[in-house]
C-alpha cells in the first residue's frame, strides 16, 4: 500500500488543473468568432460589407475592386480561409471577401 504525501497530492493537483486550464483555452480559441454583420454599429462605421463589390462606391471612392480584407494588413485570417479576425472588430470575424474603409495593403 502507497501513502500519498501532501507534496505528491499537490504536484499532481497543480498538473491536473493546468492541464484543464490549456485545453479550456485551446478550446476557446479553436471555437469560430461570431461573424461581423453589416449592420453592426462599427461595421457601419467603418462602412465594412461582407461583400467588398457591393461597397458605396460614391461614399468611398478610394474603393477598388482587387481591396478585400484577404489582402488587408489588419486581417488576421489564415491565408485561402473566408473568414478571419480583424483588430477592428474585436471578438470577431470578418469575411475575407470584405471591404472597410480602414482597408490597408498587406505587405508581403
Amino acid at each position: 500500500m502507497t501513502s500519498t504525501s501532501r507534496r505528491t497530492f499537490v504536484i499532481h493537483a497543480l498538473t491536473a488543473s493546468g492541464a484543464l486550464a490549456a485545453s479550456s483555452l485551446a478550446l476557446s480559441q479553436t471555437a469560430a468568432a461570431p461573424m461581423v454583420k453589416d449592420t453592426d454599429a462599427n461595421a457601419v462605421a467603418l462602412g465594412y460589407k461582407a461583400d467588398g463589390s457591393k461597397t458605396d462606391t460614391k461614399k468611398y471612392p478610394k474603393y477598388a475592386a482587387s481591396q478585400n480584407c484577404a489582402n488587408c494588413a489588419l486581417y488576421q485570417g489564415a491565408a485561402g480561409s473566408e473568414a478571419g479576425p480583424c483588430p477592428l472588430f474585436a471578438g470577431k470575424q470578418v469575411a475575407a471577401a470584405g471591404w472597410c474603409a480602414s482597408w490597408v495593403k498587406k505587405t508581403t
